[in-house]
């Protein structure tokens, strides 16, 4: 047998595959937009109606996943959805016409939500398993799953312009993390979490005093904690895509920076975030989720409306960094209170994020239209500044796992499993 460490590790390098997996398809496909563009004979609307297929997906996903989460659990959900997508690459390397192509993106919409929400769930339960924190290191390898998919794109390039070899490729990699993630998966998806404890020592002194066991009822409201949650995420991942979506065009048209310095804003973004979400999982263990997810979207939100009202580009890229340490926490922390609440919690909350990654960057197009993109960019300051209040009414974990060794406590968990 395995040490005890040695399953925690495997099992995280699985779900890591999960993550790095889900980057790396959608980096794939995204790189090669303007080669399936000519390959369709698309217009710049037809794409952006193509992109749109597959936000569709993965809103209407939710009623689906929320049914197959209880039917076949994270991890049959996850290696499915995975090697489905991997199988899909196949299908957007030859399409025939742009129907189809409607059609394949929409699939792709739909297994995408399907393991978004399924690998978090495996995620949330590692942590409850071994309490240890981990979710933040995940949510980091989605990013190094996109490099990865990137680099390979412009290595493909460099070799042959086709579609077809450049997937196969892909599709490869794909299904080699797929293998890998299958016997490290957790087979459990709420192992003894501590609300169900909770929510089980409560059951049993209603039936003692129901009048207190109403009123308990009446405190816990779990469908406004799954809300807060959702608006949290939603707000959080409207921060996240704006600025993905407007920085560069911010910089170049707003604070006046050349050509070649207006890309470093989605470059300041996307460094700071990786970084800071490699470092948040030891500063959850010692300070908790909630203080985190406050304070990192307060200073976002107070980065960015400050380098606003200074101008120029180094205030700005200075902003841009505060947004970036700022709400890389909030995604993987809010996945995990979402997972507490159950499976459903978890699915509506990741629904509620996509929605937010989908509506808010054109959100913002439309303020900055009508007033100015100084005007849209204080409402992705404003929308940090939600996320930090909708933090204040989450029930958040306790501060007590941890990211260093937890022998004694992942031992006894073990042998009881044994």
């Amino acid at each position: 047998m395995f040490p005890v460490q040695d399953g925690f590790h495997r099992s995280r390098l699985a779900v890591v595959a999960l993550f790095f997996s889900l980057g790396f398809q959608y980096a794939t496909w995204a790189s090669r937009i303007p080669a399936i563009k000519a390959q369709l004979g698309l217009s710049t609307a037809e794409v952006g109606l193509l992109l749109m297929a597959t936000g569709v997906g993965a809103v209407a996903s939710f009623p689906l996943v929320a049914l197959l989460m209880k039917r076949l659990g994270s991890r049959r959900l996850s290696l499915l959805s995975a090697l489905g997508l991997a199988l899909l690459l196949a299908a957007m390397a030859e399409l025939p016409n742009y129907p189809t192509a409607l059609v394949v993106m929409c699939a792709d919409g739909v297994l995408v939500g399907a393991l978004n929400v399924a690998m978090n769930a495996q995620g949330a339960a590692l942590e409850v398993r071994f309490e240890r924190n981990t979710m933040a290191t995940l949510h980091a390898t989605f990013s190094g799953g996109s490099l990865v998919a990137a680099l390979l794109a412009s290595g493909m390039n460099l070799l042959t312009a086709s579609l077809p070899v450049h997937f196969a490729v892909a599709m490869a990699v794909l299904l080699v993390a797929v293998g890998y993630a299958r016997p490290g998966l957790l087979t459990q998806d709420k192992p003894a979490e501590p609300v169900e404890a909770a929510a089980a020592s409560s059951a049993e002194q209603a039936d003692a005093d129901p009048q207190a066991g109403r009123k308990r009822r009446r405190l816990a409201l779990p469908a406004r904690v799954t809300l807060w949650c959702g608006l949290a995420m939603a707000f959080g991942t409207v921060t996240e895509g704006a600025m993905n979506d407007w920085s560069s065009l911010y910089l170049k048209d707003v604070a006046k920076a050349s050509a070649e310095l207006a890309p470093m804003g989605i470059a300041v973004v996307s460094v700071t975030m990786v970084l800071a979400r490699l470092l948040t999982d030891g500063r959850r263990s010692a300070w908790g989720d909630g203080p985190i997810v406050r304070v990192g979207s307060a200073l976002a939100a107070l980065g960015l409306a400050l380098a606003l009202l200074a101008g120029g580009v180094l205030p700005a890229l200075i902003g841009f960094a505060c947004v970036g340490l700022g709400v890389a926490a909030v995604t993987p922390c809010v996945y995990v209170a979402a997972a507490a609440q159950g499976s459903d919690a978890l699915t509506l909350v990741a629904t509620m994020g996509t929605v937010g990654l989908l509506a808010g960057p054109p959100v913002i197009g439309f303020i900055a239209n009508a007033s100015g993109l100084s005007w849209g960019m204080g409402a992705v300051a404003a929308c940090a500044l939600i996320v930090s209040l909708c933090a204040t009414r989450i029930r958040w974990a306790p501060a007590a796992r941890t990211t260093h060794d937890s022998a004694p406590l992942a031992a006894q968990i073990e042998a009881e499993a044994l």
